[in-house]
């Protein structure tokens, strides 16, 4: 393929209007359709991006012009909608999490291997300058051996400012599943894949009231445990403490550390594309903010969708892949159960760490090759 791919986006909710303003300005990619269950939404979403128009999910399925689906609903339905998509025979780029459950994200799978499609998944921040600096940095040794990491999200609820929250408390939410993605994407791509987690939870409040918005004062009630704690062990032997809650009012926690045998790393959050990285060894007074080492500059929400349109026009490999978003699921469907049990589970995935992404990078078109005269 040389030239940009057709982009069809299914679902209007909050986070289309980032993926869509990314995607008009990436070169290698066109949004060209929305669809979704309300027409009034997909036509809202398209009236700041010219080109792209509403039309309805068959059509979009249909359509001749477009290359690849994004996914962009709630989780209960990536299934139904990734699955729709490869059966139209394009590629699929969802968001997070890859599916509700591990059986359900192996039926995307074996739909797309069998269509001889791809699938990408969410997150992509963690192709940002933050994360491939956290990365380049300890592939290069900045802190000796990798001994340990911690990771930390805390917030007091997403209904304080979310007018339809419920989603976040019913199965496929929680803070594990909604923001889980982000700290173990980047944990597993600094540190490779996990073997064995363990952990806790709580559910102190069992139902929450909307705090903004026409619903504002609604109370519905919560499915989900919304304090975790666990451990993950990775296969290079370094053990993550994670902890993901959506109980904690306020808090002082660093997002993101990993701890060497000669030094600390100092990681940004994995939520954003920024953010400074900082390292200290024996001895340093103070932390030491790293240059940019890696990552696409400028990076935004549908950053990975160009990464993988290069890929698929270069016969490559996409990082944000469909392997590394099963592992990541995996890890986490695991803990969960390892809540539940009381007991320690084995993780039986693995991804290939993609290669990192060079400083300063930007995905672009190939361009075709040129007959050279004999």
């Amino acid at each position: 393929m040389v030239g940009p791919l057709g982009i069809g986006v299914v679902g209007a909710g909050n986070i289309s209007g980032e993926y869509l303003e990314t995607l008009s300005r990436m070169p290698n990619v066109r949004p060209l359709q929305v669809a979704t269950r309300n027409p009034e939404h997909a036509r809202a979403a398209v009236a700041q991006f010219p080109g792209a128009r509403a039309t309805s999910l068959t059509e979009l399925y249909a359509s001749d012009e477009l290359d690849l689906v994004l996914n962009l609903t709630t989780p209960e339905a990536h299934l139904e909608v990734s699955l729709a998509a490869i059966a139209a025979g394009k590629h699929v780029y969802g968001e997070k999490p890859l599916a509700m459950t591990t059986a359900e994200a192996r039926s995307i799978l074996a739909a797309a291997s069998a269509q001889g499609v791809r699938v990408g998944c969410a997150p992509d921040t963690v192709l940002g300058t933050g994360i491939q600096t956290a990365r380049v940095c300890v592939d290069k040794g900045e802190i000796g051996t990798p001994i340990a990491a911690s990771a930390f999200m805390t917030t007091p609820g997403h209904e304080r400012w979310h007018p339809d929250p419920e989603f976040y408390y019913r199965p496929g939410g929680g803070p594990i599943l909604d923001m889980g993605p982000y700290y173990l994407t980047a944990l597993v791509l600094i540190l490779g894949p996990v073997r064995r987690v363990t952990g806790l939870s709580v559910t102190p409040r069992r139902t929450r009231t909307i705090g903004s918005g026409p619903r504002a004062g609604t109370t519905f009630p919560v499915d989900v445990a919304t304090h975790v704690t666990g451990v993950l062990e990775h296969e290079g032997g370094a053990l993550s403490t994670l902890m993901m809650s959506f109980d904690v009012w306020q808090s002082t926690l660093p997002k993101i550390e990993v701890y060497g045998t000669e030094g600390t790393l100092s990681v940004p959050d994995p939520n954003s594309f920024t953010g400074d990285v900082r390292v200290s060894h024996d001895g340093d007074s103070a932390w030491r903010t790293l240059p940019v080492l890696g990552g696409y500059a400028g990076g935004a929400r549908g950053i990975g969708i160009a990464d993988m349109a290069y890929a698929i026009a270069t016969d490559g490999a996409h990082r944000a892949s469909a392997d590394l978003a099963y592992h990541v699921l995996d890890v986490m469907e695991s803990l969960l159960a390892a809540t539940e049990s009381g007991t320690a589970r084995r993780v039986d995935s693995g991804f290939r760490r993609p290669e990192a992404v060079p400083a300063n990078a930007q995905p672009e078109i190939p361009q075709p090759e040129i007959p050279q005269p004999r």
